[in-house]
């Protein structure tokens, strides 16, 4: 089999990643978005891939900056501190 990459991927790696996961999906019973000659889940994970069927996006990590505004200063206890 002879895979092509479509150059929307910025890596092999993000590719299979993403075929990956399709194929996860339909084996979990999500329908086709292309017929195949195959019915195995990870060949039809990679066409679609392939055809870019499969949305993908690339998230943000949080930063510690970020999780720092979610918790209000003062109300952190410490260990020393008693009831």
């Amino acid at each position: 089999m002879i895979i092509k990459i479509p150059k929307e991927y910025d890596s092999k790696f993000r590719f299979v990643l993403v075929a990956a996961e399709r194929a996860k999906q339909v084996q979990n019973g999500a329908p086709r978005r292309i017929e195949v000659e195959s019915g195995k889940s990870a060949f039809v994970g990679i066409r679609e891939a392939e055809k870019n069927l499969v949305k993908w996006e690339i998230l943000e990590e949080e930063s510690e900056d970020a999780l720092d505004l979610l918790e209000p200063e003062g109300d952190e206890k410490q260990a020393d501190d008693e009831p």
